[in-house]
């Protein structure tokens, strides 16, 4: 019973998915063979999603992200424009080489503590974090779950993704830039013309701090240059960071670092979307994307994603979306993951990432402005999305 109490309402969604999903598989809904095809496709995921969050968390422990924070504010010397150039890239770099929902896991209470400490209003922050999450998420196939499954689709390599959508990307961030200071950190909006910056952030434990960096550098280097799977990167360079914290913290080394919620949640949502897809959701799809691999079914494609996700959640939405683009159309492809990536920033169940960094505000008690942040993110949803597709239309 005291287990039960403990739970939180993201937690009693990932196992009722879960649970809906396996019934399905029971009741024939779904037949047992396109639910282990399913599994044994999620497999490699899992085990990256897994891995990459222990040493993000691990990364975390040893102030890693909050020696770069704190070097972020002090390097904006009390301006609020430089402090949001420097948040931008951040929480770019951040979504782009560690996974958005690491974004919004770790970096969401480091940009809020960093909020106090230099007394700021924390709600310009969080936005930053959540927004960036979503849309600079488009560059790597480690940067979200549903690149990993179109960079397998279209047989593109880490290095190749990124030249195909370094431009939408680029188009993404710069939408989300404009609307971020628009909407948050103009003056009238932060409530300040300038802000404190922080004293230097010495890390407790120099040495974990060097190889959790490390670690994390050596990551990205292999993500890049490398020829490995991403399973196989995130899980050596977080066994090595396991191993160094066994030897100097071992107290840290407890079962809550692995994303059990996460783990519950993926195969669960896999499993239901496979059962909607078979019954409607595929010629709904296929209805509202088209067969049109040209710009026009570029635009098509992102908007069916981008509003549906908003509807429903991004990544059972690509999935579908995935069976409903004809094989050969890669680009209209990439342009629905554009909209799956990039849309899903109104309703706080449009990405796994908006739902956890809902949670974490709520934790700091930060008060969130529901009906001016989905306003915002309506605004946003549209112009960032449409923006990124002619951006992959004129490039790709």
């Amino acid at each position: 019973m005291l287990f039960l109490r403990r739970l939180e309402v993201l937690d009693w969604v990932a196992a009722g998915l879960l649970a809906c999903g396996l019934a399905c598989v029971a009741s024939g809904l779904l037949p047992t063979a396109s639910a282990g095809a399913a599994m044994a496709r999620i497999g490699p995921l899992l085990g990256f999603l897994a891995s990459v969050i222990v040493l993000a968390e691990l990364t975390s422990a040893a102030e890693v992200f909050d020696s770069v924070a704190t070097w972020v504010a002090r390097a904006g010397r009390g301006s609020y424009t430089a402090l949001f150039v420097l948040c931008v890239a951040f929480a770019s770099l951040t979504t782009v080489t560690l996974n958005l929902d690491t974004t919004a896991v770790l970096l969401t209470p480091v940009m809020l503590a960093l909020a106090g400490r230099v007394g700021i209003a924390p709600l310009p922050l969080a936005m930053t974090t959540v927004w960036l999450a979503n849309t600079s998420s488009l560059l790597l196939p480690v940067s979200n779950l549903t690149n990993l499954l179109a960079a397998d689709r279209v047989a593109l390599s880490p290095a190749g993704m990124a030249r195909v959508m370094w431009a939408p990307q680029l188009a993404a961030v710069a939408v989300t830039m404009a609307c971020l200071w628009v909407f948050f950190w103009r003056r009238g909006r932060r409530g300040a013309d300038g802000y404190r910056p922080p004293l230097p952030l010495r890390p407790a434990d120099p040495v974990l701090f060097r190889i959790c960096a490390a670690c994390c550098g050596v990551f990205l280097l292999a993500v890049l240059l490398a020829d490995l799977p991403l399973w196989l990167a995130s899980s050596a360079t977080a066994a090595v960071a396991v191993v160094a914290f066994a030897v100097r913290r071992p107290a840290e080394l407890r079962p809550s670092l692995v994303p059990w919620r996460l783990l519950v949640l993926v195969p669960g949502m896999f499993l239901v979307v496979q059962t909607v897809d078979a019954h409607g959701l595929h010629h709904l799809l296929e209805n509202a994307i088209g067969t049109d691999g040209g710009a026009a079914g570029q635009f098509r494609a992102a908007l069916a994603g981008a509003g549906l996700s908003n509807v429903l959640n991004n990544l059972p939405v690509y999935l579908a979306g995935e069976a409903a683009v004809p094989a050969g159309n890669h680009t209209q492809l990439l342009a629905l993951l554009v909209g799956t990536n990039a849309g899903p920033v109104i309703l706080p169940w449009g990405s796994l990432a908006t739902l956890i960094w809902y949670e974490r505000c709520r934790s700091f008690g930060v008060k969130v402005p529901v009906g001016r942040v989905t306003a915002a993110g309506g605004v946003l949803a549209v112009t960032a999305v449409l923006a990124a597709t002619a951006a992959l239309a004129l490039t790709a």
